[in-house]
Formats: C-alpha cells, sequence, structure tokens
C-alpha cells in the first residue's frame, strides 16, 4: 500500500514501501508508473529518502510527465499496463525540459 502523498498534498505520487519506489499515473495512461530509489539515487547523486524523491517528482512533474508518455510511445504498451522509469529515461527528458542544463546522471 501507497506509504503517503507527496509535499503539499500531490495525491498523484505515492511513496511504495513494499517496492522502494515512487508511484505515479502518468497523464492518459490507466496503469502505474514505479520509479526506484535508485533511479533519483543517480538522478540526485544522493541517497534519497521517500520525502527527497517526492519533492524532486514534484519539482519536476513535467519531465516525469515526459519520459513516461516517450517510454509508452516508443513500447506501444497497452494503456493499462504498469511499468518502471529508469533513471536514463527520465534524465532524457530532464535535458529536454531544462533546454541544455546539466543534469548529473549515472547509468542504471
Amino acid at each position: 500500500m501507497p506509504e503517503g502523498a507527496g509535499p503539499a498534498g500531490e495525491a498523484d505520487a505515492v511513496w511504495r514501501g513494499d517496492l522502494d519506489a515512487l508511484e505515479f499515473v502518468p497523464a492518459g495512461h490507466l496503469g502505474r508508473c514505479m520509479v526506484h530509489r535508485l533511479a533519483f539515487r543517480s538522478l540526485l547523486r544522493s541517497a534519497p529518502g521517500p520525502e527527497d524523491c517526492l519533492t524532486f517528482f514534484a519539482r519536476e512533474r513535467a519531465a516525469f510527465q515526459a519520459a513516461a508518455r516517450s517510454k509508452l510511445t516508443r513500447t506501444d504498451m497497452p494503456s493499462d499496463r504498469n511499468f518502471h522509469l529508469t533513471s536514463r529515461d527520465i534524465a532524457r527528458a530532464l535535458r529536454f525540459a531544462h533546454c541544455g542544463e546539466t543534469v548529473a546522471v549515472e547509468a542504471d
């Protein structure tokens, strides 16, 4: 079961302690998207706790949605299938969203 909503009442992202991952529902998709804490560790270059991951998601929500949309389009996934994003998926979307700003990323 989800452990809690994100900052400022963001009910669309929850931390799943049983999976050690953030869960959200991508726009226009019925399935759930998971982002493991290790992906956040690569993106943030630290050992983030659940609240750190939720905060980063809230700040970069558009990039997470774009990464999910890109993966769904590339893989032609059924609309109700659950899936996960890697740090690489998110880093690509962040680079595009920030138009040239550097984002530190290590391989998954």
